[in-house]
């Protein structure tokens, strides 16, 4: 016979303890969550808040904070897998356009919440010069074909967007892009 756990669904008995473990739980949910992790992460605010069969916690700014933590990394996690040249022939690699899509969200939330980016824009920048290295060394040896899953000018937006210079990323790049 399963056991079903009580949450109770008052603010008043919910102890400190509690509710950082019921926070806990939704940040795991979110750093393992799909593609786009804002979406989960409303999905637990409305959990956590809102929903009948939630807790119904009164959540705090700084209560939030893991969540919104959450997603920054799983929006890092997404965006460095598409930029790992190791990861180009697996079933996990969506691609360079997916990869500029989620750095785009990843900005508009970012900018939104107050969350200073920078150090994943570095480590995005390093991975693109780093992909576009490999990617045309492989292409060019025949040893592949080329990825790439979008036009020369979304690359030099998320080029440009990651403050990637057009000039450090090697020659020849740009014919591995397919024509839009």
């Amino acid at each position: 016979m399963t056991q079903t756990l009580a949450i109770p669904n008052n603010p008043v008995s919910m102890s400190s303890h509690n509710k950082e473990a019921l926070i806990a739980e939704e940040v795991f949910v979110v750093q393992h969550s799909g593609e786009i992790p804002e979406v989960t992460f409303h999905e637990a605010l409305y959990y956590l808040t809102e929903d009948h069969e939630g807790p119904g916690l009164q959540m705090k700014p700084d209560d939030t904070f893991p969540l919104k933590q959450a997603v920054v990394k799983r929006y890092r996690t997404i965006i460095l897998r598409d930029l790992d040249p190791g990861n180009r022939d697996k079933r996990i690699y969506r691609g360079l356009a997916r990869c500029a899509a989620n750095w785009q969200r990843l900005l508009k939330f970012c900018t939104r919440e107050g969350i200073d980016f920078q150090v994943i824009r570095n480590q995005a920048a390093d991975a693109l010069r780093e992909f576009f290295d490999t990617e045309v060394a492989d292409v060019e040896s025949k040893k592949r074909s080329s990825c790439i899953n979008c036009c020369q000018a979304e690359i030099e937006e998320l080029a440009m967007s990651l403050g990637v210079s057009l000039d450090k990323l090697p020659e020849g790049w740009q014919e591995l892009c397919p024509a839009k």
